[in-house]
């Protein structure tokens, strides 16, 4: 292999993206994804229905349906961890028992997951060591059932900025638990995220999800109209050689506690976005 093709095939990043964000219906979802590119989708809910509640029946409709399409999952963008510290350790992981059955369905081995919501009178340092013991747990679960959980940093939960972040990968220390790099989340709680966080999180990033902010207002807007830092990010990520997934989300007409929504056009316009940026830096997205 020459050393001109060897950059060419390290440059390849695989697209993907929340279908829920195009329709409630999946079939709608493929469509979309299928027509912009994507041979991946990432799944958080079918139907109307999150992920976490999915029948297994449901589960093997949607696997058939996705199959027919062409269409292999990227990840489950699971809501575990996006509930009050307070709860038992053993409330997540037995949600995320049932997460893994759907991951496995759908023959992926990524989850994405969150680390815990305080009340309005904690401070992220008094919920630590209780966030710590319970992302560990998660980690043991997954670490036991062959699945990756990918930390997504977002505002409200301890793991929102880079520090934090690194504290719990580094706290956790498993290969089951790694970093879902959101620009646009770290904006929206001050921070630059090329600037301030990536050379930290780096060894630990193993899932790209796609979107951008405004720092001033926290208003999400589709890749390089923002402050995210996505372009150096992006140049980065090609220079250390990542060839990951990149998973549009680009919640641009609405955003609510689990999740948020484009519709088919705003999604279109958050992947030409993307592809352009991509295409700046030299990336195929297949």
């Amino acid at each position: 292999m020459t050393e001109a093709t060897t950059e060419a095939a390290s440059t390849v990043w695989t697209l993907s993206g929340f279908g829920d964000e195009v329709d409630t219906d999946p079939a709608i979802q493929a469509a979309v994804l299928l027509a912009l590119g994507a041979n991946y989708i990432e799944v958080r809910s079918a139907w109307g229905v999150n992920v976490s509640e999915l029948t297994p029946g449901q589960v093997s409709e949607l696997k058939e349906l996705l199959d027919a399409k062409g269409l292999k999952v990227s990840a489950v963008a699971s809501p575990i961890g996006k509930v009050d510290i307070g709860l038992p350790v053993e409330h997540e992981v037995e949600r995320l028992r049932q997460i893994i059955s759907v991951a496995k369905g759908l023959d992926t081995k990524y989850i994405r997951v969150f680390s815990f919501y305080r009340s309005e009178t904690q401070t992220p340092e008094e919920i630590r060591d209780d966030v710590i013991t319970r992302m560990r747990a998660l980690a043991a679960e997954a670490a036991s059932a062959g699945v990756v959980l990918l930390h997504e940093n977002e505002k409200d939960i301890y793991g929102d900025t880079p520090q934090r972040v690194l504290d719990i990968m580094e706290s956790v220390d498993s290969p089951a638990l790694r970093v879902a790099w959101d620009n646009a989340n770290f904006v929206q709680v001050g921070v630059r995220p090329y600037t301030d966080g990536y050379a930290m999180l780096r060894p630990y990033l193993e899932y790209l999800q796609v979107k951008d902010a405004i720092m001033a207002t926290g208003e999400v807007v589709p890749s390089g109209h923002g402050d995210g830092e996505l372009d150096a990010t992006i140049a980065a990520l090609k220079a250390d050689g990542y060839a990951g997934f990149a998973s549009l989300e680009p919640h641009l007409a609405s955003h609510h506690e689990l999740g948020g929504f484009s519709g088919p056009v705003a999604f279109g316009m958050a992947a030409r976005a993307f592809a352009v940026l991509a295409a700046k830096n030299g990336i195929e997205l297949s």
